[in-house]
Formats: C-alpha cells, sequence, structure tokens
C-alpha cells in the first residue's frame, strides 16, 4: 500500500479533521508502522458512536499499517465521577469495554491506564512537568474534554489534573498520531503547543465526527455544536444490546426532517455508519413512490433527499435495516450480564442525579 492509500484511509469519515495533513503524509513517507492511540473512558453502555463508529476508524489506521493502542481510561473515568466515581464498579465495567473493543478491533492493542501507570515509574514526574507548562486559566478550558463547563466555578480540584495526565498519557506512550472525536480537540491543541518547549515528539491529531444523538437538536445547537449520542441517555441513541426490532423503531423516531440535511442525525448514520460498511444502500419502495432505487455513494443520496426526491420514512426504513446487520453480530457475541447490565444501570441513575 503506498503513501497516499495510506492517507486516504485515515481522511476517510468519520474523521472530520486532520491537524495536520501535510504532517501525516510525511510521517507514513518516514515510519513504516507509527504509534496510535485513542482514549476511552469507562462509563455507560457501549453504542453506535462509542464502540461502532470509533471502531470502524480504529480498523482504518489498521488498515494503513498502524500500530494502534485503545487506552481505557479507568483513572480519567474516576476523576471525571463516571460510573458513581467508584473504582470497583470502573473496574469491573472496564472488563466489558475491553471484551468489546477486542472483538471488533482484534488487531488493535488494548492498555489499561493503571497498567501503564504502574509500569512506568516516571510517569508522575512527567506530569509534574508538563503542569508546569499549563496555566489555571488554560486547564479550565480544556474541561470541556470531561464534558464539563469551562466556568464551573464549583469544579474539584482533581478534576484539573485530568487534562494534564491525558497529556502525560500521550507522551508515556511515545504516540506519532492521537486519535479522538472532535470533543476532545483542545488537549491536542495543548499538546501541540506545550510538547515543543518540552521537546518531546509531537503528534499528528486525527479527530472524527461525533455522532449526533437521535432526538431534535435544542434550537441554540442547530447550526452550531453538535449533541453527541449519549450513553446515559437510553432514548438518545443505538446501543449495543438493543434488540432489531428496537433499533429499527429507535431509527423510524429519529430526528429526520424532508429536505433537511444540516443536523440530521439519519443522514450522518448513513454517512459515518452506513456508507462506511457498505458499497451501497438500496432504498425499497412502491412504484407509485418511485420504485427501489440505490445509491453508492452518500453525496448522491444527500442530493437527493435535499431535493425531497427521497423521503424521510424510505431512508429511514433502508438506514434500520443496515444498522441491524452492522449490531446484531457484535451484540451477539458480546456478553453482557445481568448483574453486569444492572451495575451499569444503577450508576448511570446515579450519574445523571449528580
Amino acid at each position: 500500500m503506498d503513501v497516499t492509500e495510506k492517507v486516504n484511509l485515515v481522511l476517510r469519515p468519520p474523521t472530520e479533521e486532520v491537524v495536520t495533513q501535510e504532517e501525516l503524509l510525511e510521517l507514513f513517507k518516514t515510519n513504516s508502522k507509527p504509534k496510535h492511540y485513542i482514549g476511552i473512558e469507562i462509563s455507560g453502555f457501549l453504542h453506535l458512536g462509542s464502540l461502532i463508529s470509533t471502531s470502524f476508524k480504529i480498523n482504518d489506521f489498521v488498515k494503513a499499517g498502524v500500530d494502534c493502542t485503545i487506552f481505557l481510561a479507568d483513572w480519567h473515568t474516576l476523576l471525571n465521577e463516571k460510573l458513581g466515581g467508584s473504582f470497583e464498579t470502573i473496574r469491573k465495567v472496564s472488563k466489558y469495554y475491553d471484551d468489546a473493543f477486542r472483538l471488533v478491533c482484534p488487531k488493535a492493542n488494548i492498555v489499561l491506564g493503571t497498567d501503564l501507570y504502574d509500569s512506568k515509574k516516571e510517569y508522575w514526574s512527567e506530569l509534574v512537568q508538563i503542569a508546569k507548562h499549563m496555566s489555571l486559566a488554560r486547564t479550565m478550558r480544556t474541561l470541556t474534554i470531561m464534558g464539563r463547563s469551562e466556568n464551573d466555578e464549583k469544579v474539584d480540584l482533581a478534576k484539573l489534573i485530568y487534562p494534564a495526565m491525558q497529556a502525560t498519557d500521550i507522551h508515556s506512550l511515545d504516540l506519532d498520531i492521537v486519535h479522538a472525536g472532535m470533543d476532545q480537540r483542545k488537549i491536542h491543541m495543548l499538546v501541540k503547543d506545550v510538547f515543543p518547549k518540552m521537546k518531546w515528539k509531537v503528534p499528528v491529531a486525527v479527530h472524527h465526527k461525533l455522532l449526533p444523538g437521535l432526538a431534535k437538536p435544542p434550537e441554540e445547537k442547530l447550526g452550531g455544536e453538535v449533541v453527541k449520542m449519549s450513553k446515559s441517555d437510553p432514548n438518545a441513541g443505538i446501543f449495543i444490546h438493543n434488540s432489531d426490532d428496537e433499533i429499527r423503531t429507535k431509527i423510524k423516531k429519529g430526528f429526520c426532517e424532508e429536505g433537511r440535511t444540516e443536523n440530521n442525525p439519519i443522514l450522518e448514520i448513513a454517512k459515518h455508519i452506513v456508507f462506511h460498511e457498505f458499497d451501497t444502500i438500496t432504498i425499497e419502495r412502491p412504484e407509485k413512490f418511485g420504485g427501489n432505487v440505490s445509491y453508492d455513494n452518500f453525496e448522491s443520496l444527500e442530493s437527493d433527499f435535499l431535493q425531497k426526491k427521497l423521503h424521510p420514512t424510505d431512508l429511514k426504513q433502508s438506514v434500520g435495516e443496515s444498522l441491524v446487520k452492522i449490531v446484531s453480530p457484535v451484540r451477539e457475541k458480546l456478553v453482557l450480564s445481568d448483574e453486569l447490565s444492572d451495575l451499569i444501570k444503577n450508576n448511570l441513575v446515579f450519574d445523571r442525579r449528580h
């Protein structure tokens, strides 16, 4: 595989941004096996965004010859008070995440945060070094990577350690490529600013599109920030453990205004999930409504939808069936005990209340 093909694999959806493409190209020219990572908080049930879309992108990297690592950030999860802030619960749920990513990304390495910190004695001294290059004001601005407000005056001191730890993780793993959703962009920009001052290796940053929730976004979000699919709201997205009929029903109820392409979760799923996995999408409909039609690229499907040649009901039916084909094989192989399921559910209720 030549360098151009490798770059194109990294750039394909759901990738939204590479900082920078020139650096990525040079990296592939000079390094046949660059090191990549993506950090994952261990929180609720895995869904279309947190497992499927993320794994699609990881596997693109693998195909490009990249040495991929999935970093299960147990200590970051604790700092962010997920799963009730119980480290015992986090460790139990981490096994579920480990199993899931080993299933869908069999060629990726999986590293638990605790294991990295136990094995690298210099980690904590490096954490102090990078913290000395971070102002309190900039640290507060990066709290959005945790889903927290940068204006939260009640934030506890422990949460302020989170951004510095994430940056130190990147250095400790000796990475060439850092990968995350767009919501993690601020920490990667901090890394690109601070690491050169410390004479640490500066990685290329790759950010993928965050899948939106299925509901209509609030009016203040329209045209702006994405309301991403939530692990804590059972109605907000497609979860790996949803049945086939639940998937179909959720897609059927999803927001998909006729002729509207902006902030349309069904179109986003078609683009970033369905077309990533399948070469074509076939819309089955009666002859009186135009008959069956197939699309071999998202742009032609989007164009027909914009011109109202493709009705939301027909699009939803096809997307729902495609998702069943993608999700059901994972669901059937991924074991989730009733005990662990109840543990996650109970702690998600706690998280929403706090």
